[in-house]
């Protein structure tokens, strides 16, 4: 990775840092590129358990860096065999590997989120903000209907209709507004977003982080599924939960000696 990526950590936490500050972290191919391979080394490394991403300066993403050829398209000649059938683009790749990461991921929204840069933090699984937030999908006003998963994020966080509105309409919705209909899951004061996605992934990663993982792929899969397949992944999870013994063991002797856990992943 450059370093328009940074990638640091606290612990068992992982915080990536989107570094364009005076883009507001607008999305170059580069960035997009460094995203992939974070992406891929976060689910290879059992040292993280969580995944903190935030913006460098006031913003958190504020979409394509459409002056710096974000949404040019390369042209055939230049394209190898993979790149001429490629479904997905690059925005619905990015999109598919944060959303596929396998530890929680929260998004600390310390300012503008827009176009893909929302889309960004709608693939996480958490979102922490405070006053500085703000979310606008864009892609009306370029034009475009929404991409990067912000159809399929959007819906399933806020509803349908909310939904429309902030597509049909592409308007600001601020931090106060944005933790009123579940953009948002916690709102902090100040500058506080960081901070408050820091103390969330300290609650995850005090926890066995194989049953974590194994309750992520269960909520992810289960969203779409009728309540018999839900029931049977359910049951699947489990099994996977328990392939940590020591975690199993150590969860049952902290409970009886009444003293905080120490998980291992083992």
């Amino acid at each position: 990775m450059s370093e328009i990526l940074r990638l640091e950590r606290d612990g068992h936490v992982g915080v990536a840092t989107l570094n364009r500050p005076d883009k507001l972290n607008a999305l170059s191919g580069e960035l997009s590129a460094d995203l992939l391979a974070l992406c891929a080394e976060v689910n290879e490394d059992d040292g993280i358990w969580a995944l903190v991403i935030t913006g460098a300066g006031a913003g958190f993403c504020s979409g394509v860096d459409l002056r710096g050829g974000g949404r040019q398209r390369v042209g055939l000649s230049e394209q190898t065999h993979t790149d001429r059938l490629d479904e997905l683009g690059w925005v619905g790749r990015q999109a598919s590997a944060v959303y596929g990461i396998a530890k929680p991921t929260l998004a600390a929204v310390n300012g503008v989120a827009a176009g893909a840069g929302m889309s960004l933090a709608l693939a996480c699984d958490l979102r922490t903000g405070d006053p500085r937030s703000r979310f606008r999908t864009v892609f009306a006003e370029r034009s475009l209907s929404p991409d990067s998963g912000m159809s399929y994020f959007l819906t399933r966080i806020v509803g349908y209709a909310r939904a429309a509105d902030l597509v049909f309409t592409s308007r600001d919705v601020g931090a106060e507004e944005a933790y009123r209909m579940g953009l948002l899951d916690r709102l902090a004061e100040g500058e506080g977003a960081l901070d408050a996605a820091m103390e969330l992934a300290g609650s995850i990663v005090a926890l066995p982080p194989i049953a974590i993982r194994s309750a992520k792929r269960v909520l992810q899969h289960n969203v779409d599924v009728a309540l018999h397949e839900a029931l049977l992944y359910e049951t699947a999870g489990l099994g996977y939960a328990r392939r940590a013994p020591n975690d199993q063991a150590e969860s049952i002797a902290s409970f009886r000696e009444r003293r905080p856990a120490r998980f291992t992943g083992t």
